[in-house]
């Protein structure tokens, strides 16, 4: 594909450096040269300096025959008004924006094509807010990952001695949790990754990648190591829109405490919060942290926009007494060095929210994509359409398939063809009845199966998307 990336910052580098790996044509704009010049020499990609809105600009870029038109700035304005130029002036087919304000949320009129024309919108603040609520309800998680409107779960956890698998080869599983179904989908010792069979066995320390249907993930999980206790206090460093997104979510179910150094924002947060308590100060003050009793803490959130603060404060909570830190740190080389040491998960907002990104550009009908380990890996829930004679996928077991080594069908989505009326104010809509199915080898997959498909390197995408291609012919 041809795509223009308008913005040079951490959500824009970590796309391209995705997409440029996957033999697609990329352009980046944006106004800091500098930035551009270093980002040229590390990727095979072409870039542009100046205003991502101004038509002169994008028309050097290649608008004119562009596939895909990604505006991922730091304006809201800068990315909207360059959705309706690539739209009017060079007729785009797909643009995608990020906003920032939730107001656009409100009013998704102002996105279709008579107005801004953007035909997908991603905020990655409440994307990664999302995220992180979701680590704070499985403590024991280190990724939880939703496919299939939230059916189907993906979970990455550290085995520790004492699970009631560790140690045993994964063909026990049905004996342990005998009315429960569920896969291994992937392991990583050492960060090597480790392609499951029945005779594999769990080791302490083992990254292990469990899928099974969202109602019994927990169950699941106690096999693997005992279930931390439930997360009650938390003191999240940094008000910014993801401390303040995520003080609301949870404020109402956790006690928070919510450290924030400027003055005039710790007011304005204060006003925007119902429970939370916001202190104002520095997050990496040792006598704030022990006067408001970190060692209670069942949790401590670095979420400031200092990646190096966000590091002092989460280990020096985590060494005060914290249960468990997290930190959001933009280098993923920094990610790799702190996890998993003092602070127990470090994430960067770039990576964790360029699933929503890559789904769009994915071949084939892709219904979501989630970055695995940093975006080493990947998982990919797949619609399977076609017949058994257009596609190399349908009406066949999952052993007949020539999935690349290191490719792993995890879980299937079936409809069952049938629906339910509910209602939601007064108002009927119907509601699919879905059948969750963990894969096996005699596994048949079906037309518009929803299929959700484990890469352990993203080199294998590619082979993956190419095996559920539908050939010319059923068209």
């Amino acid at each position: 594909m041809k795509i223009i990336i308008l913005g040079a910052g951490q959500v824009g580098v970590s796309v391209a450096e995705s997409l440029v790996s996957e033999a697609n044509d990329i352009t980046v704009i944006d106004q800091d040269g500098e930035r551009l010049a270093n980002l040229q020499e590390r990727l095979d990609l072409r870039v542009v300096t100046g205003n991502a809105a101004s038509p002169s600009v994008l028309d050097r870029a290649g608008a004119a025959d562009a596939d895909l038109l990604i505006a991922v700035t730091q304006s809201d304005q800068t990315n909207l008004c360059a959705c309706r130029v690539a739209k009017t002036l060079f007729n785009i087919p797909t643009r995608i924006a990020r906003l920032r304000a939730a107001d656009y949320e409100d009013h998704p009129q102002l996105l279709d094509d008579s107005n801004f024309a953007v035909d997908h919108s991603i905020c990655p603040e409440q994307i990664v807010t999302d995220y992180i609520r979701k680590l704070i309800e499985y403590p024991e998680a280190l990724q939880v990952l939703e496919f299939a409107d939230g059916m189907v779960t993906m979970i990455a956890v550290r085995a520790i001695e004492g699970g009631l698998l560790v140690g045993k080869p994964l063909k026990t599983i049905p004996l342990r949790l005998p009315n429960i179904d569920a896969r291994i989908a992937a392991i990583f010792r050492h960060d090597q990754p480790i392609v499951p069979t029945g005779d594999t066995v769990i080791e302490s320390g083992d990254e292990v990648f469990i899928v099974a249907a969202s109602s019994h993930i927990r169950r699941v999980m106690t096999e693997l190591r005992r279930m931390d206790k439930p997360i009650r206090r938390v003191i999240i460093a940094g008000g910014g829109n993801i401390g303040l997104r995520l003080a609301k979510a949870i404020e109402k179910t956790v006690a928070v405490k919510l450290i924030e150094r400027d003055r005039r924002r710790a007011e304005h947060l204060a006003a925007e919060l119902e429970r939370s308590v916001v202190l104002r100060g520095d997050s990496t003050d040792e006598a704030l942290l022990d006067s408001e009793s970190v060692e209670e803490t069942d949790m401590f959130l670095a979420l400031t926009n200092d990646e190096e603060d966000n590091i002092m404060s989460a280990s020096l909570a985590k060494q005060m007494g914290a249960r468990r830190t997290l930190a959001l740190i933009n280098r993923k080389s920094y990610v790799d060095l702190v996890q998993g040491g003092r602070i127990d998960i470090a994430i960067s907002p770039a990576q964790t929210s360029i699933g929503q990104l890559l789904a769009r550009v994915r071949r084939g009908d892709v219904a979501a994509v989630h970055s695995l380990r940093r975006g080493a890996a990947e998982a990919l829930e797949v619609v399977a359409h076609g017949d058994a004679k257009h596609c190399k996928v349908i009406g066949r077991k999952l052993e007949e398939l020539d999935l690349p080594e290191g490719a792993t069908i995890a879980a299937i989505v079936r409809q069952t063809g049938t629906s339910r009326t509910e209602y939601r104010d007064l108002v009927p809509y119907e509601v699919p009845i879905v059948e969750v199915i963990m894969a096996h080898h005699d596994t048949v997959i079906r037309p518009d199966d929803h299929v959700i498909v484990f890469c352990t390197s993203k080199k294998l995408v590619g082979k993956v998307e190419k095996l559920f291609q539908v050939g010319w012919g059923f068209f």
